[in-house]
């Protein structure tokens, strides 16, 4: 996949650009990124802030190793699967900027 692949993705199942980056908010919160996808040149990086507003990386992977799942489900190969609650956060955030 590209950057523009994973960004397509993205923008698709309920993430937003935030800061520059596809993110993941509370739905109360739209403007607060929670989880994003830091997209660099040759690797994408999935970080999770922490409560103190720092960002930890909780996976990286290169773009040829990101493939996509099933319709409408998480990319394979960036360990997505491994955040709890994902599928619904990415649900309310859709719901979100439907009702917003």
């Amino acid at each position: 996949m590209t950057k523009d692949d994973i960004t397509a993705w993205a923008l698709s199942a309920g993430w937003r650009i935030v800061g520059g980056h596809p993110s993941l908010s509370k739905p109360q919160k739209l403007d607060d990124a929670i989880i994003r996808l830091n997209l660099k040149a040759t690797v994408v990086q999935v970080e999770v802030r922490k409560p103190s507003g720092k960002w930890e990386k909780i996976s990286t992977a290169n773009y040829p190793s990101i493939t996509a799942g099933e319709e409408g489900g998480l990319l394979l190969g960036l360990g997505l699967e491994r955040i709890p609650s994902l599928g619904r956060l990415m649900q309310d955030n859709r719901d979100a900027m439907v009702f917003r």
